[in-house]
């Protein structure tokens, strides 16, 4: 009874706001009013959960026990959230006949699937050094777009699944998913240098410095914006050119540090070398699934017989005042020079102080394994307390399995300085700023393929640059609605969908031509030869 008046009080208040006038003294969008009616709406379905859970207790007591295959967890949500918001109003697009050209063909594109599905091989060389800097530094729109925000965490509840929820535009980054996967391979000199280890203590250090390094480039900029949700097909291909003496061969990782002269004019001399004086690392992304959203991403460097494989699936969940982004899935680096695999996860992230200005934390507790040798990797990445402590810390140690010896430790944080102490007692630091960034290398967009990243978000990132929320909105949801109708017509006719470069194996997802496949039929070919 005391619910149900709650609920009444509640819907009153709501009711109430809504009712007010747009404009004028008080407003039905006055920021504290949305702010009581975001937290209100809260508190009540945390309350119908609290209750649900109660009445669950109690039936298991008079029962004895909860009946088979009940779960506790978050109920769906009271609030439909079937309309797609315009920066968290109710879209009212223009006629068909009003929309730009590259709207209609975005909406009119044909099926994925009837498109060739043939895996495209990339030639490097037909891939320029990437010249694009879309940096995240705008800081007004989100201060700007506050009520917008309050608006969207009022149709939300605690510990809902944000996967089929349209955030507004404006919090977007100009790039998807897809290419900020690649950016986490920025450092593709210690990713190379990892084989290069004389001893498997050796490589696994250098896969744990090389692992640390990824994340500060991989997120652009202090502001906690989101990369565009992949199309399901959507694929992203670049590569890099490392020239071989950058690469640390000796042990002991040698970091670099070059100024932005220097590095330029690295770039420069990299364009006009021979193929024998630079590794090449290939990297490509593939979006292999909806729901859940599962990206594939593969990187190799064949000269060095190394490659990486993973997959993996973002699960968002609203917590409040932030949101939570958990990456589950699973990589796995293979050196084929040592017959070495490393398995290993990723932590997850989170969106704080979303009504003011965002910010990004990394949090959780990783593995890295490699069964053959028996070393081990643990790296704990702390989540700011709520008084005191540091941002950004990370700790981790790796450690001989056989014998449960540390050989070395590591602290710091993983956007600044990290310090790696190592068993003969040598210190390392590792100022993350000052580390050399190496630039992909991607087609340009008029050789790009109509699912590749850059050139299927190309209209929305135009506009995001232009700084016109309303056309990328309108873009962002003409390819979103494309997606959604091809999704349907595949569910109606029963027809699977076809990924291109990545296969699926058992819970995972495997590139189609691995580099541990490819090197192994060649050896296998010159035995029959020979």
């Amino acid at each position: 009874q005391m619910m149900s008046q709650a609920e009444g009080q509640q819907r009153d208040l709501i009711r109430s706001i809504e009712c007010l006038p747009v404009s004028g003294h008080l407003t039905s969008l006055d920021q504290d009013l949305l702010m009581l009616k975001a937290t209100s709406m809260a508190t009540m379905n945390c309350l119908n959960d609290c209750f649900h859970i109660l009445q669950l207790q109690h039936a298991s007591q008079q029962k004895g026990s909860l009946p088979a295959g009940t779960t506790i967890s978050w109920l769906e949500p009271k609030i439909s959230l079937a309309n797609h918001f315009k920066n968290g109003a109710a879209q009212n697009f223009p006629a068909e006949v009003n929309k730009p050209a590259s709207v209609r063909e975005e909406q009119s594109t044909a099926e994925p699937c009837q498109l060739t599905r043939e895996p495209e091989e990339i030639n490097p060389d037909e891939e320029l050094e990437d010249i694009c800097d879309n940096k995240e530094d705008d800081l007004g729109a989100v201060e700007e777009q506050r009520s917008v925000i309050l608006h969207l965490l009022s149709q939300l509840k605690l510990g809902m699944d944000l996967t089929r929820v349209v955030l507004p535009t404006f919090i977007l980054e100009k790039r998807s998913l897809l290419e900020m996967y690649a950016d986490f391979m920025s450092h593709p000199d210690l990713f190379i240098a990892i084989t290069n280890g004389t001893t498997p203590e050796e490589r696994m250090i250098r896969f744990v410095e090389y692992y640390l390094t990824s994340f500060h480039e991989g997120r652009k900029g202090a502001i906690a914006k989101k990369p565009y949700n992949p199309i399901i097909g959507e694929t992203f291909h670049c590569s890099w050119r490392i020239p071989k003496s950058d690469v640390a061969t000796e042990a002991g990782s040698n970091f670099s540090a070059h100024s932005p002269s220097e590095q330029v004019t690295l770039s420069k001399d990299t364009e006009g070398q021979t193929e024998l004086d630079y590794y090449t690392v290939k990297f490509v992304a593939e979006q292999v699934s909806h729901h859940p959203p599962v990206s594939g991403f593969y990187a190799e460097c064949a000269e060095r017989k190394m490659c990486v494989n993973a997959h993996v699936w973002t699960k968002s969940k609203f917590l409040g005042m932030s949101i939570g982004v958990t990456m589950i899935g699973e990589g796995l680096l293979s050196l084929l020079e040592h017959g070495e695999e490393y398995t290993f996860s990723l932590p997850c992230a989170y969106a704080r102080s979303i009504l003011t200005v965002p910010w990004v934390e990394l949090g959780g507790k990783v593995n890295i394994n490699c069964v053959k040798t028996g070393y081990s990797a643990s790296i704990n990445f702390h989540t700011k307390p709520f008084y005191g402590g540091k941002l950004h810390r990370v700790t981790g140690e790796v450690k001989q399995n056989t014998t449960n010896t540390v050989v070395c430790r590591v602290q710091g944080e993983w956007n600044s300085v990290l310090e790696f102490t190592y068993s003969n007692g040598e210190t390392k630091y590792v100022d993350l700023t000052k580390l050399s960034v190496t630039r992909k290398r991607v087609r340009p967009l008029e050789k790009q393929g109509p699912f590749e990243s850059r050139k299927l978000w190309q209209h929305v990132t135009e506009s995001l640059r232009d700084g016109d929320i309303d056309k990328a909105t309108e873009h962002k949801r003409a390819l979103e609605e494309r997606q959604r109708n091809e999704e349907r017509l595949r569910t109606e006719t029963e027809t699977p969908w076809c990924t291109k470069y990545f296969l699926k194996e058992g819970d995972g997802w495997v590139y189609h031509k691995p580099l541990w496949k490819t090197v192994c039929a060649a050896q296998t070919q010159q035995t029959d030869i020979n």
